[in-house]
């Protein structure tokens, strides 16, 4: 409104001074026609200066006012030419250079904003990032795969709502925080909070690298190093000793009778303790000797039925229930039978430990969409300090357990491709699940 109030005024100060003069002007009329002819030429010509002096006046302030809707427009290619006045010439140099250094700034700032965006989306490691309630408005399709959600159905949402083990562990970050996270003794995810600043304000994210087979091959090459380096030695050793031993007991009939009985017991005892070495040791060497498998096509529901009767007599023993809740129907899939038959036994032993006496095993398939088998126990639930170091290689629960069972449990099904989770539901039951894909 200011150019329009000032060019109001000028136009009013300019008739208020030529409705002066011709007043005047006309009081001339009656002294000398030559002189109000004279006066009415110089009231004309001021007309003209007024109105150059009008335009010249007026074109700056349309020329800002032009500018300054430009750039509320933040349109930054609009440039200004000269027009010959020296000062209004000026004033269109520097505001040329600076709509030039903003359309510069623009780009590179589109091209940067650009360039992190498809760098977000191409990144193999998950990317959330939250507000300033610490709510999702944002994850890449990283971040999409681990969470197993689309983006649309967790936007808006805090981690604490998210059905997701991670989440609720993600929840418990501050600002700074960086440490890996063990998932249900399986995945490893190093994970790491930081935050940004947009618009003055500090936004938050979190940055989420998978360590799962890096961690894992790395735990490979350690045991797998350790465990032949000790089996190495101990059967060089155990066979030299038992054959020295056995060699000993010839020498039995030279010893006095009193303790030449106790003499033979002790080298025997000597020798099953040899053997007992030796097989423990060979329970160890079994996981390194593991071959890759050898599939072929399996009916999962008959190679169950085969297990049931392998361990029908432990499951008696127990006292426990066997329940089948298969699906009707074939349910091929493509295994190495004899590993894939280890694996169900090592699941069931370890659920008729976990019910102690008594208790219910439920066998469930479900072919469609998951593809997937359970093995469901009723009995003692997982601990929570025990739910990170379940699939920890040689990790035990047991008094003198080797922690073999599931260390070999895991070799096979990831040889195989398979997923595979073990925990306790909210409901109390204890699950094994194995996803019949990669």
């Amino acid at each position: 409104m200011n150019d329009i109030t000032l060019r109001t005024k000028f136009i009013l100060l300019t008739c208020l001074v030529n409705f002066l003069f011709l007043i005047l002007s006309y009081q001339l009329l009656k002294v000398d026609k030559l002189l109000f002819l004279g006066s009415e030429i110089l009231i004309l010509l001021s007309i003209g200066i007024l109105i150059h002096l009008f335009r010249a006046f007026i074109r700056p302030l349309d020329l800002i006012a032009s500018g300054t809707q430009t750039m509320k427009d933040r349109d930054f290619n609009t440039k200004f030419c000269t027009i010959g006045q020296k000062e209004l010439d000026q004033l269109i140099e520097v505001y040329n250079q600076m709509m030039e250094r903003l359309r510069e700034e623009r780009i590179k700032k589109e091209q940067q904003h650009y360039f992190l965006e498809q760098l977000i989306e191409a990144s193999p490691s998950s990317i959330i990032i939250l507000d300033l309630d610490q709510r999702i408005t944002a994850l890449n399709p990283a971040a999409e795969t681990t969470f197993g959600f689309v983006q649309g159905d967790i936007r808006g949402k805090i981690l604490s709502e998210i059905d997701h083990p991670l989440a609720r562990e993600l929840v418990q970050f501050r600002n700074g925080d960086s440490r890996i996270l063990r998932i249900d003794g399986i995945q490893a995810y190093n994970c790491h909070k930081a935050h940004f600043i947009d618009k003055g304000f500090d936004h938050h994210f979190i940055l989420i690298e998978e360590l799962t087979e890096e961690i894992y091959a790395a735990e490979k090459r350690a045991y797998e190093k350790v465990i032949r380096m000790m089996s190495h030695e101990i059967n060089n050793s155990v066979g030299a000793v038992n054959s020295i031993l056995d060699s000993c007991i010839d020498y039995a009939a030279q010893i006095d009778e009193a303790y030449r009985e106790d003499f033979r017991t002790a080298m025997q005892v000597a020798m099953q303790r040899n053997t007992r070495l030796n097989r423990f040791m060979s329970n160890f060497a079994e996981i390194v000797r593991l071959p890759l498998p050898s599939r072929e096509n399996c009916d999962l529901p008959g190679l169950l039925r085969s297990v049931h009767v392998l361990m029908e007599a432990q499951c008696k023993r127990a006292n426990a229930e066997w329940h089948w809740q298969l699906a009707p129907g074939k349910f091929e899939v493509s295994i190495d039978v004899q590993q894939m038959e280890q694996v169900l036994v090592n699941i069931i032993k370890n659920a008729l430990e976990a019910m102690g006496k008594g208790g219910n095993i439920r066998i469930i398939t479900i072919p469609e969409t998951d593809r997937k088998l359970i093995i469901r126990n009723d009995g003692q639930p997982i601990p929570p300090e025990e739910k990170q170091k379940l699939f920890i290689p040689f990790f035990s629960t047991k008094r003198n357990g080797q922690g073999i069972g599931l260390t070999l449990t895991r070799e096979i099904l990831r040889n195989h491709g398979f997923r595979f989770s073990l925990a306790t539901t909210d409901d109390g039951n204890t699950d094994f699940v194995i996803w019949f894909y990669k």
